[in-house]
């Protein structure tokens, strides 16, 4: 199972490193046009927005660990370690409850827009903005394994064992 993380961890890296090198290349490509050629195209604005959109999506459900994503952690730091551990459990339980929640409304939205088309290359709406229900569906197992992970956490360090400090490297 191991393995198996490691081998779609590896690929969710590869698929945004390649989505930014698209983004990268529509980019210079629309500098191009507009001052070498003289001629701004409108294709590349949309193209950028829509790989913008996925790489940031698609990169913060797939790509970044739990513990390197944004955290108010002023209070968490000055609880014990079953302070954390109550703390971690109902951040997750609200997380998983609101992506869980957006989940219906969201397969609604995105599939309204299957009748619209985006303004220069007429693809679908549903299209641009489906990543979206990639994103949730990704938080919402990730907040359950998470739940799952706290509840098998022992309560209490065993004995012996040392405290994590600001030196020790993350737990995974």
């Amino acid at each position: 199972m191991h393995r198996a993380g490691l081998v779609l961890r590896g690929a969710a890296d590869a698929l945004a490193a390649a989505l930014l090198l698209a983004l990268f290349a529509t980019f210079v490509l629309q500098i191009a046009f507009r001052y070498l050629l003289n001629w701004p195209v409108g294709w590349t604005v949309e193209v950028c927005l829509t790989l913008w959109l996925w790489l940031v999506l698609l990169g913060a459900a797939l790509c970044v660990p739990d513990r390197e994503h944004v955290r108010f952690d002023l209070v968490e730091q000055r609880l014990s370690p079953r302070g954390r551990r109550v703390a971690g459990l109902l951040v997750a339980l609200a997380l998983l409850a609101g992506f869980f929640a957006v989940l219906e409304p969201s397969w609604d939205y995105v599939s309204f827009y299957k009748i619209k088309r985006s303004a220069t290359l007429r693809i679908p709406l549903s299209w641009v903005f489906s990543v979206f229900l990639v994103f949730a569906a990704a938080l919402v197992l990730r907040q359950g394994w998470a739940i799952v992970r706290l509840l098998r956490e022992p309560t209490e360090p065993a004995a012996g064992a040392a405290e994590p400090t600001d030196a020790s490297p993350p737990r995974r």
